[in-house]
């Protein structure tokens, strides 16, 4: 995610499993501090390369620069939907992606995320997303409970 000028974040993309940040390969490249943030929601394992290295291999491994390729060409794609999302979907069209991508990414059901999580990685107020999480539940989409979020089956 990103932070603005008035410390309003918003969510750029997920990373899932033996996938690799594209902003850190640009930072490395660059020699620069990152202007994003990650926040792991479960037990990683993270590998770090001298930014050295990552010039060197880009020359000498064809196979580790189709990787850093690839991975640029995902993340720009995955900024991309976020942007058209944001500039054509309505937001409860959006919370409902946004959940339903959470639950995905888990592999659970419920989902342990407190109303002001989801405003801040979405770029929205808290009372907006407590608006809409109460709709999907009355159209009995959703159960709500303190700081966790069920999907029901109609969702």
């Amino acid at each position: 995610m990103r932070r603005d000028e008035e410390d309003r974040e918003i969510l750029l993309y997920y990373l899932s499993s033996n996938e690799s940040c594209a902003m850190a390969y640009a930072c490395c490249m660059e020699d620069k501090k990152s202007e994003v943030k990650a926040i792991a929601e479960e037990n990683v394992e993270i590998i770090a390369i001298p930014h050295e290295k990552l010039d060197e291999w880009l020359v000498k491994y064809p196979s580790w620069k189709s990787y850093i390729f690839n991975s640029f060409t995902q993340r720009f794609n995955e900024l991309l939907k976020s942007l058209e999302s944001i500039a054509f979907h309505k937001l409860d069209e959006r919370l409902i992606k946004y959940l339903k991508n959470k639950t995905k990414l888990s592999g659970k059901t419920s989902i342990p995320l407190s109303h002001n999580q989801i405003a801040e990685e979405m770029g929205t107020s808290r009372v907006v997303i407590s608006r809409l999480l109460k709709q999907l539940e009355n159209e009995k989409k959703l159960v709500l409970y303190r700081n966790e979020i069920k999907l029901l089956s109609s969702f």
